[in-house]
């Protein structure tokens, strides 16, 4: 196998990280990583936004509590806020849409999301670790907006990165005569 075939084989969403979070040599270096995704006609179709430090994490956690309807219990408030302290780092990823006569918006989204998957493999290379989230905080309109998106941009995650705090147990993968098969048949 090679180095980059056994990163793969042993990936895993690691959501108990702490401090201390990537430097910036390293976040150069997983940034120039996640650069190297597929691009269709070399659109660069992202850009990332690194969130650190208590003060920012604190208004990404005000951000987000900002999402319910007026007469959410605040309880759930408190969840919401709690979500951007997961990690001492949290990294937006950002598809930026461009109007092209060859390259749809979906591939545009899908070139940022696998930078995202690259970015993820980089960081656990360089001993971090990290959990890829979305859900409705991803697609929530004010969260954008909050985050300084253009009307062309869309959040493809969050990604939650620190150092692994506790391992645990290897997640089993499926069998690949589950996912792969042949065509014609």
């Amino acid at each position: 196998m090679t180095v980059v075939m056994d990163a793969l084989l042993n990936r895993s969403s690691e959501a108990r990280v702490t401090a201390p979070a990537p430097d910036a040599q390293t976040l150069e270096k997983v940034f120039a990583c996640a650069a190297r995704a597929p691009d269709h006609a070399l659109l660069r179709p992202w850009r990332y936004l690194v969130i650190e430090g208590d003060e920012a994490l604190a208004a990404l956690g005000d951000l987000f509590a900002s999402t319910p309807d007026a007469d959410a219990p605040e309880k759930v408030r408190e969840k919401l806020r709690a979500n951007a302290m997961r990690a001492p780092m949290v990294i937006v990823g950002i598809a930026c849409h461009q109007n092209h006569p060859k390259v749809p918006e979906i591939e545009q989204t899908m070139s940022a999301a696998v930078g995202m998957g690259y970015l993820l493999l980089a960081l656990e290379a360089a001993g971090y670790g990290g959990m890829w989230r979305t859900g409705g905080l991803a697609y929530h309109p004010e969260v954008a907006k909050g985050l300084g998106l253009k009307d062309n941009e869309i959040i493809t995650g969050f990604l939650y990165v620190g150092s692994v705090s506790s391992s645990k147990p290897t997640v089993p993968r499926p069998d690949q005569t589950e996912f792969v098969g042949r065509w014609p048949q």
